[in-house]
């Protein structure tokens, strides 16, 4: 019982899973987690990322103190300096002229004060949000189908599908939890029939019946497909459509306009007629289907037809509102639905009450005691920005983004805020792109520090809890906006003396004209009598809350057939193909896919603090096929540029049998803190979804081309270096220090003098060995050791990819023994070194381990290398990595 009490419950602060998370401190003062077995998002599962958050919490690299213009001040200084510009913007130049731009990473407390600043006091409607960039093209489709932003399904309907539909989801990279829950769905019950849709053959696909790798951006000719199909096949749900829908025919005319033609169809998403008529097939002859869809769906400049498009085939069979059936919208970030509750989109008001609405707008007037409430939608993300880079807005305030780095055009944003007079940052990192742009900066709390609730994909309201003192002079981000609200003269709206207060107010908004729940689907009137005990010790809520939810629920939206329209009739919304905005050229002829890698979070200010998540992919990359590699004669490895008509990043080629000709993948967490020049919204440009203001992310012509070095190194180090001076360099987090990944137009030896020139401590022991390699290049290897430990080391050649040294990573946490030292001096790796690249981020088994399981100790399938090297038996992501591994094995034997 004693170790039992010793244990905080919490939540996550990675995906919009939502995932339970038990903390305690540990002797070193950070963080020991588990994953809460009785919380009904994970059931005691975590992924990497999840398991690693203890390793995140350090102070290293923290926003310790209130600063303007890079001068630290106190925090009644900095208070009062906000919101004296703002007010005095506001007086001049008018209440539009001030914005917010807020974030999933906020708690809903958070976001409920920010909006009721912006929205009701200063009178604007100028505060949107980075899930406008992850999630806004569903929030249309679902308003535009059900009258309100309904996620209708429950997690638990993966266990009962028959059949399971993920499209424009990586779900076993991007929520492993929920891919893991499928996965042990379909080893129950292997006639789970299982569809993966995405033009990349990612590691979601390891479980599925059939991949289709569609053409990017067809999904709603493929989804209008399908409907025609299945009004043709007479596999429509005839009776549902009349009595609880409306718009059936006219979008049903509209899909079969747009697909008249069985060639031009399979032309348009580029699939074999076998395949297509297969999906076609199961789809309409299995009663149970839930479809799973992300931000490959909603990141278009057709987002939110093609949720439409998703839409309309599950009310066209009456696949909603039923245990195992359903369209699911996989939220990206852990308070994503929570943003969308109280109103941190620019074109909603609040508690799901919309602009336009009479009834709405003197419901929240008379609750808030404003005559200042915003009457018109503001700027979306993209067009926010814009309108500060043409002078339009005077002040803006980020909290808890880096939208230098996130948004498209990153040079355009960069340019935009070193014009604006004012830029607010409140964040708990220092040193971020967006905060070098910044005038005044703000320190909030983290993770681990913050106290309040989150709402995850499934409506399931969880509890984010203090576990930890918060470093320097950090504050709660509803705090820091209620301190500015009450120096602009609202202090009797913002007079909060807790968050379990905001909870308070926000959750009797809910309840406004809509007591009975059936006026809006969002409903908290069970949690409004919550004192702050009550709040304190809260247990995951799925809302609707009619009342206090004493054990766990799973309950599905629209079962009662009812909707949110004036009708109450579900809406079928008539969509047409249309191909991205932007299309390939002669000039640039490859399709450039954006995306998550399996154990980095966004721009890594957290998961950059973590050694283990870092050692599985080290280096920013482009994917492409061996046949784009071999016509612009690149082999894997090989440094290229990359040049969009927005921007250029230099990165590593990847080759890689999972991407189709003229198209490529990168990932997005690399950026200007971490890397030269390796951002990859640096290309991409601003085309958006008309609807939904949500920017194309999947579809952005580039060319590549060979960049040519002369001398490349790895410089390890304890203390963080700047580099700027090298043409290429990119910065890993290892244990105790750094490893930096150089790259230069100088020669090797002129390399390592500049390396030289960056070590100032030489005290102790020093190796220094020049050898050369094969080609008679030299190859530069240096230690400084002091203490019986390494400092700091670096290895410098013409060219270091067909040298294996991921062992240089390890060397600062081992104490020094005559294998390390050796190691360094021969460049020949020996004991604890020997493990080779990580594959198992969770377990830390590197692939020279797994390959000696599998050559040497006859384990020939992953599950038997899991049981002998514990790789795969954390979250289980890395397994397809084991499995290709084994495979490889059993075709050398062959």
């Amino acid at each position: 019982m004693k170790e039992k009490a010793s244990w905080t419950k919490t939540t996550c602060a990675y995906c919009g899973v939502g995932c339970g998370v038990e903390a305690k401190i540990n002797a070193q003062g950070l963080l020991d987690i588990r994953g809460d077995k009785e919380h009904p998002a994970n059931y005691g599962q975590l992924c990497s990322k999840g398991l690693a958050l203890g390793e995140t919490v350090s102070h290293e690299g923290r926003l310790l103190h209130p600063s303007i213009n890079g001068a630290d001040t106190d925090w009644p200084t900095a208070l009062e300096h906000v919101a004296t510009q703002f007010s005095e913007i506001i007086k001049e130049h008018g209440k539009d002229a001030v914005a917010f731009y807020a974030s999933g990473q906020l708690l809903t407390e958070d976001y409920y004060v920010a909006n009721k600043l912006m929205k009701g006091f200063i009178g604007s409607g100028n505060i949107d949000t980075n899930s406008r960039l992850c999630m806004s093209s569903s929030v249309v489709g679902h308003k535009r189908a059900f009258g309100s932003d309904t996620v209708p399904i429950c997690y638990e309907d993966l266990d009962h599908a028959e059949m399971v539909v993920i499209t424009g989801s990586n779900l076993a990279w991007c929520h492993p939890v929920l891919f893991q829950r499928l996965k042990a769905a379909k080893k129950a019950r292997p006639e789970l029939f299982i569809v993966v849709i995405d033009p990349r053959k990612t590691d979601s696909c390891a479980i599925a019946d059939l991949h289709l790798a569609i053409e990017p951006g067809s999904d709603v000719a493929l989804f209008n497909g399908l409907l025609s199909y299945l009004a043709e096949h007479n596999k429509i749900d005839t009776d549902y459509i009349r009595n609880y829908t409306e718009g059936f025919e006219t979008t049903l005319e509209s899909a079969l306009d747009d697909n008249d033609d069985p060639i031009q169809l399979l032309k348009k998403l580029s699939l074999p007629a076998e395949q297509l008529a297969t999906f076609y097939q199961k789809f309409a002859s299995i009663e149970k289907v839930v479809t799973i869809y992300s931000q490959g769906v909603n990141q278009s400049s057709q987002g939110s037809d093609k949720v439409n498009s998703i839409l309309n085939c599950h009310l066209a069979t009456g696949r909603i509102g039923k245990v195992g059936m359903g369209p699911f919208s996989v939220t990206g970030q852990p308070n994503a639905m929570g943003g969308r509750e109280v109103g941190g989109l620019a074109n909603t008001l609040a508690a799901h009450m919309e602009f336009g609405d009479e009834n709405d707008h003197a419901l929240i007037s008379d609750f808030w005691n404003t005559d200042n409430l915003a009457t018109a939608p503001g700027l979306k993300a993209i067009e926010l920005f814009d309108a500060i880079a043409e002078g339009k807005i005077k002040a803006v305030w980020i909290m808890a983004t880096n939208p230098v780095v996130s948004l498209p055009n990153s040079n355009k944003t960069i340019e935009a805020l070193k014009k604006c007079p004012l830029v607010v940052v409140s964040d708990c990192i220092k040193d971020t792109a967006t905060t070098r742009v910044a005038n005044v900066l703000l320190p909030a709390q983290g993770w681990s520090e913050k106290s309040g609730t989150v709402t995850n994909s499934e409506r399931r309201i969880s509890r984010q809890r203090r576990l930890l003192p918060t470093p320097g002079e950090g504050k709660a981000d509803w705090w820091i906006i209620s301190e500015v609200a009450k120096r602009m003269g609202f202090s009797d709206a913002f007079n909060f003396l807790h968050e379990g207060e905001v909870f308070a107010e926000y959750a009797k908004m809910t309840t406004l004209g809509n007591e009975d729940g059936k006026t809006r689907d969002l409903n908290l009137i069970g949690l409004t009598q919550l004192d702050a005990k009550g709040y304190g010790k809260l247990t995951p809520q799925q809302w609707p809350v009619t009342t206090l939810q004493e054990t766990i629920v799973h309950q599905r939206m629209f079962s009662d057939n009812l909707f949110f329209t004036p009708s109450q009739k579900a809406q079928f919304i008539a969509v047409t193909h249309a191909l991205p905005k932007a299309e390939c050229s002669e000039e640039y002829p490859l399709l450039l896919n954006s995306g998550r890698i399996r154990d980095h979070w966004h721009t890594m200010t957290r998961t950059g603090l973590s050694s283990r998540l870092s050692a599985h992919i080290s280096e920013p990359f482009i994917s492409i096929n061996a046949a784009e590699a071999q016509y612009h004669h690149l082999k894997d490895g090989d440094l290229v540029e990359i040049n969009s008509a927005s921007g250029s990043a230099l990165v590593r080629a990847s080759i890689s049998e999972a991407i189709t000709n003229k198209q490529a993948f990168m990932p997005i967490h690399w950026n200007q803190a971490n890397a030269k020049k390796a951002s990859v919204c640096a290309l991409i440009t601003a085309h958006t979804d008309q609807s939904s203001g949500q920017p194309e992310f999947k579809a952005t012509p580039i060319k590549i081309a060979k960049w040519v070095f002369k001398g490349e190194a790895l410089l390890l180090s304890r203390r963080k270096l700047k580099l700027d001076h090298f043409d290429y360099w990119i910065e890993q987090k290892v244990a105790d220090g750094y490893l930096y990944r150089l790259a230069d137009k100088t020669a090797p030896e002129q390399i390592q003098e500049k390396i030289q020139q960056l070590i100032s401590d030489r005290k102790g022991k020093n190796l220094n060995y020049c050898t050369s390699n094969d080609d008679q290049t030299p190859l530069y290897r240096y230690a400084n050791i002091q203490d019986q430990q390494v400092k700091c080391a670096f290895v410098v050649s013409a060219n270091l990819q067909q040298q294996a040294l991921d062992w240089m990573q390890h060397l600062l946490e081992l104490p020094l023994d005559v294998d390390i030292e050796r190691s360094m001096i021969s460049g020949v790796v020996e004991g604890k070194l020997a493990q080779g690249k990580i594959v198992c981020a969770c377990k830390q088994v590197g692939e020279n381990s797994i390959k000696d399981a599998i050559q040497n100790q006859g384990c020939n399938s992953a599950e038997k290398v899991s049981q002998c090297t514990s790789a795969g038996t954390g979250c289980g992501s890395c397994i397809p990595d084991i499995e290709q591994m084994v495979d490889e094995y059993r075709l050398v034997l062959n």
